[in-house]
């Protein structure tokens, strides 16, 4: 069996954006500490808030997450 870890920038592209986690979870309209938890790697966002948070950002997904491992051959 495979673990895929599903990674994220959101804390640096924050950062470079001087955003904090609040002002974030409020575009996004989720708590601050969803966010904060999402950031940590704690929680996978759906994917609907996985596109929220890439255009609160301004960046494409691809930019704000990835993943890493493999997948389980067939």
């Amino acid at each position: 069996m495979s673990t895929i870890l599903l990674k994220n920038a959101i804390r640096r592209l924050r950062f470079e954006r001087n955003m904090t986690q609040e002002e974030l979870a409020l575009r996004t309209g989720v708590s601050r500490q969803t966010i904060m938890s999402i950031e940590r790697g704690r929680t996978n966002p759906s994917i609907l808030l996985a596109y929220k948070i890439s255009s609160a950002l301004g960046v494409d997904l691809t930019e704000v997450f990835s993943m890493e491992g493999k997948l389980a051959p067939v």
